[in-house]
């Protein structure tokens, strides 16, 4: 059997493994490297909920792969056409299977889920793709291939160039070198493979370039998703019964589990007993609610402990950059730019981890 067909078998078979060991590592990450704890997660934790954070946090994966792939086998069909054998390259077999319409659907999701910083980067790759590609079908239309080459990314450029403009000098004079790079080289680069490289250089450097990504990508991905939660933010406050029946007010059953042994008063508790639980919440079972609180201990909170109980949000990061380009944060993808704001509230005193009327 052909080299490309048996790799292609492996990768197939291979790929459904990767998102399953990402969610895995990602529950072992969270449980603390304790097998108890993520074993209770398994057990617990909605196998949707997971799909549907990797899905969120990877979707701009997607258009790497078929984009870098895409340029790096076209280039390769172009300048080496006798090297170009899909039944011994893996790159090859894909270039040739791969229709026009993923292509087009890879770049208006990364337009969508791509920051502002890298939509230079997204213009330059779909430019190419569609000179590399325009080169391949028409060789016989010099000037259809003339307009494609070098009119069409020249005038992308000055577009790009006069819209960003004012957003590179901001990055160059605030030390952003790294967004003034993404910014400034894109569009200048789009010039530049446009058309085929020499034969004797084409398949090492495409091949080359493939197996680093191929490489780097599944790196970058795991580091991406390791840092996404999968578990809802909850502050919990509690009331366990010793210290309720104390109170005259508090219901009278009685309860055999003991009360904290912390002196009341001590880290937020209340001098009645009264706790905040902030942490992960796992589940709600029939007797007890689950969090997984600060310190990656599980707590099991009997439900007639439970006064209260709120939904912390996430966060928001704090921006790296100060750069924008008409009022729109270069961090920023254009789903976050399209979509409404939330409207601002105050946060709950509980998802500080304090009770309601302390200081």
């Amino acid at each position: 059997m052909a080299g490309a067909r048996q790799a292609q078998q492996w990768l197939l078979t291979l790929l459904p493994a990767f998102p399953v060991l990402l969610l895995v590592l990602r529950l072992w990450q969270l449980s603390q490297q304790d097998m108890s704890t993520m074993l209770l997660l398994v057990q617990y934790v909605s196998p949707l909920g997971l799909l549907s954070a990797l899905l969120i946090a990877l979707v701009w994966a997607f258009p790497v792969v078929v984009l870098t792939f895409g340029v790096l086998g076209r280039l390769l069909r172009l300048s080496a056409p006798d090297r170009f054998d899909p039944e011994r390259s893996l790159l090859a077999s894909g270039t040739a299977r791969t229709p026009g319409w993923v292509i087009s659907a890879a770049v208006a999701l990364g337009a969508l889920t791509w920051q502002l910083r890298f939509l230079p980067s997204l213009l330059m790759l779909g430019l190419w793709l569609l000179a590399l590609r325009t080169r391949y079908l028409h060789p016989d239309q010099p000037i259809r291939i003339l307009f494609v080459s070098v009119a069409l990314p020249l005038a992308a450029a000055v577009l790009a160039y006069s819209v960003l403009g004012p957003a590179i000098w901001t990055a160059y004079r605030e030390g952003e070198l790294a967004t003034a790079a993404l910014l400034a080289v894109p569009p200048a680069a789009t010039l530049l493979l446009t058309g085929p490289i020499p034969g004797w250089i084409a398949p090492a450097l495409t091949h080359g370039l493939a197996f680093t990504v191929a490489a780097v990508l599944p790196v970058v991905m795991g580091a991406v998703f390791l840092r996404v939660p999968v578990l809802p933010t909850a502050a919990i406050e509690v009331r366990p019964k010793k210290a309720a029946e104390s109170d005259p007010a508090a219901p009278t059953a009685a309860s055999p589990t003991p009360a904290p042994t912390r002196p009341p008063g001590s880290d937020g508790t209340a001098q009645d007993g009264r706790d905040v639980v902030l942490g992960a919440l796992i589940t709600v079972t029939d007797t007890s609610t689950i969090v997984l609180d600060r310190t990656a201990t599980v707590r099991f909170l009997p439900n007639d402990w439970v006064e209260s109980q709120v939904l912390c949000p996430q966060a928001a990061a704090v921006p790296y950059s100060l750069v924008s380009v008409g009022g729109w944060p270069v961090e920023e993808t254009a789903l976050d730019w399209m979509m409404p704001r939330r409207p601002v509230a105050d946060p709950d005193i509980r998802c500080e981890g304090r009770l309601p009327g302390t200081p």
